[in-house]
């Protein structure tokens, strides 16, 4: 059995050792990650922290039953987390040490709320860092006004969308090309009607409605199709 599987099968079973273990054995998949955002204006270590917590995070929520690899599982949930840390860092501007700690916390918040099965407290968070209560819900503070952009404003059967995947992004060239060809092989086995339906829905943002009338089936018949074709391109991926 892959190494990995072996400790996540422990880990899924309560053991802190094998989890505490995974993260160690991928701590290199971490900084294969952070080297892609070099010469953004932040210290690599304090990216790496970030991603840190998004391979927790990974590893959490990782099912046995999946039939990927887990490094291609936590590979865009890494990203992810850094990506989400550099859009809410440069939407407010507060001090150094406030940054420090509140990405600091977040650490905590994880790996504290994994221990206790809930979210910690304001106290608890604390007495964790060794830091003033006040002190601390000032740097909570700092970030609470972009993490409402992560809400989900629209939750469908593997489709959940949150209102910062309504905002532009901007990309550097290569991603730009490496996302369009992942895209152009997910979609070659479409059929024509189903590539119109992903066309329409996810890249001229057209309502279910306007579909049918363009494919000449119901509303409903594009909802269930529309579901059907995400649950094939997701195991695809």
């Amino acid at each position: 059995m892959d190494e990995n599987l072996r400790l996540l099968e422990k880990a899924a079973k309560g053991d802190r050792a094998a989890r505490d273990q995974l993260v160690t054995d991928n701590l290199g998949l971490v900084w294969s990650i952070v080297r892609r955002f070099e010469r953004r204006g932040y210290e690599l270590e304090d990216l790496a922290q970030i991603g840190c917590i998004g391979l927790i995070k990974a590893i959490d929520k990782f099912d046995l039953g999946y039939e990927v690899k887990f490094s291609t599982y936590a590979v865009p949930i890494i990203t992810g987390e850094i990506k989400r840390f550099l859009r809410d860092d440069g939407m407010i501007k507060v001090s150094r040490s406030l940054k420090e700690m509140a990405m600091k916390a977040r650490l905590a918040t994880e790996q504290l709320g994994n221990q206790l099965g809930r979210e910690p407290t304001l106290g608890e968070l604390s007495d964790k860092m060794g830091v003033g209560a006040e002190e601390l819900a000032a740097a909570l503070e700092s970030g609470a006004e972009v993490e409402s952009l992560y809400q989900t404003i629209y939750q469908g059967e593997g489709n959940d969308i949150q209102l910062v995947d309504r905002l532009a992004e901007k990309t550097d060239f290569q991603e730009k090309v490496l996302n369009e060809m992942v895209l152009e092989k997910l979609l070659e086995d479409l059929t024509e009607k189903e590539k119109i339906l992903i066309s329409m829905r996810y890249f001229e943002e057209k309502t279910q409605s306007q579909v049918a009338v363009v494919l000449g089936i119901s509303q409903v018949q594009v909802s269930r199709m529309e579901k059907k074709i995400l649950q094939r391109l997701r195991l695809k991926l």
